[in-house]
C-alpha cells in the first residue's frame, strides 16, 4: 500500500511518499513542487496540478493525504493557499485516490506525541519512523511525509482502505 503525503503551498508544495509493508512503513521517495513565481496565479496553479499528475503517474500511490490549511493573519495569503490546496485535493481525486485530510496538530501528535510539536521534532521522528531518509531532506519534503505517516496511522484504519 502506497500513501502519498502532500503539504500544499503555491509557493513550495511538499510531497512524500511512503509504502505499509506488513506493520511498518518505509520510505520510498520524496520532494518539493515549486512553481514558478513569476507566473500569474492561474498558471501556477496549472504547473501544480501537472506536476502532481506526473508525481501519481510515475509513483501509483494508492490513497493520498493533505494537511489542512490554517487561517493565518493575511487573508490574500490565505485564500492564496486555500486555492494550491483545492489542486491539490482534487488532483489525486481525479486518479481515482481516496483523500485523507488531517490538521497540523493532528499530524503532529501521531508522529511526535505532542500537537504542538516543532518542525525539529517531526522531522526527527520521521527520520526514526523511516530510517532510510535521505539527509538534507527540504522541510515541505519532510511534513508530507509526516502526513502521509499519519494517514497511515490514523486513515487507513478510519477508512478501512485496507481492506479493499
Amino acid at each position: 500500500m502506497r500513501i502519498l503525503g502532500l503539504d500544499p503551498g503555491l509557493r513550495h508544495t511538499g510531497w512524500g511518499l511512503v509504502e505499509k509493508q506488513g506493520t511498518r512503513f518505509v520510505f520510498v521517495a520524496a520532494g518539493v513542487i515549486n512553481p514558478d513565481e513569476k507566473l500569474p496565479l492561474a498558471n501556477r496553479l496549472t504547473e501544480l496540478h501537472e506536476s502532481l499528475k506526473a508525481l501519481i503517474e510515475q509513483w501509483k500511490p494508492d490513497t493520498a493525504a493533505v494537511e489542512e490549511t490554517f487561517v493565518n493573519k493575511n487573508p490574500s495569503s490565505t485564500l492564496k493557499l486555500g486555492q494550491a490546496r483545492g489542486v491539490v485535493l482534487m488532483t489525486p481525486a481525479l486518479f481515482g485516490l481516496a483523500v485523507g485530510e488531517y490538521t497540523p496538530n493532528q499530524i503532529k501528535k501521531t508522529i511526535t506525541g505532542v500537537g504542538h510539536a516543532d518542525k525539529n521534532q517531526v522531522d526527527m521522528m520521521v527520520r526514526t519512523l523511516l530510517k532510510t531518509v535521505p539527509e538534507g531532506m527540504p522541510p515541505d519534503a519532510a511534513d508530507a511525509l509526516a502526513i502521509a505517516l499519519t494517514h497511515g496511522f490514523l486513515g487507513l484504519c478510519q477508512h478501512n482502505i485496507l481492506g479493499r
